[in-house]
């Protein structure tokens, strides 16, 4: 049987800088699945772009080496994929635009 769990990093959270999420271990994990719930998107020409990054060790980060990335320019959901990770995960999101804000529900979903 596959063990599965989804881990809620940001709930009703506003940003109006660059940012990434908590680190989240996870080596016990197959796959991993990010969503990212856009509720508002404000200023000029606003965009939030995503990147997983993994770490060995929870302290060090690079981008995913499968390039996964997604950009939200409106409220909505987007979702990113992440497989063959080491042990740790965290989201990595900068906003562009003038004057940008992003306010955004961020959700972890991990599978064995």
């Amino acid at each position: 049987m596959r063990h599965a769990l989804t881990a809620v990093l940001e709930r009703n959270t506003t940003f109006s800088a660059d940012f990434a999420t908590e680190p989240y271990e996870a080596g016990w994990a197959a796959e991993a699945r990010w969503f990212v719930r856009t509720l508002a998107l404000e200023g000029d020409a606003p965009a939030l772009c995503l990147t997983a990054q993994i770490s060995p060790d929870g302290l060090h980060w690079c981008d995913d080496d499968e390039g996964t990335e997604q950009i939200a320019t409106e409220p909505g959901l987007v979702s990113l994929r992440v497989r063959e990770f080491g042990h740790w995960l965290r989201l990595r999101a900068t906003l562009t635009g003038g004057d940008p804000q992003a306010k955004v529900l961020i959700y972890l979903a991990l599978k064995s």
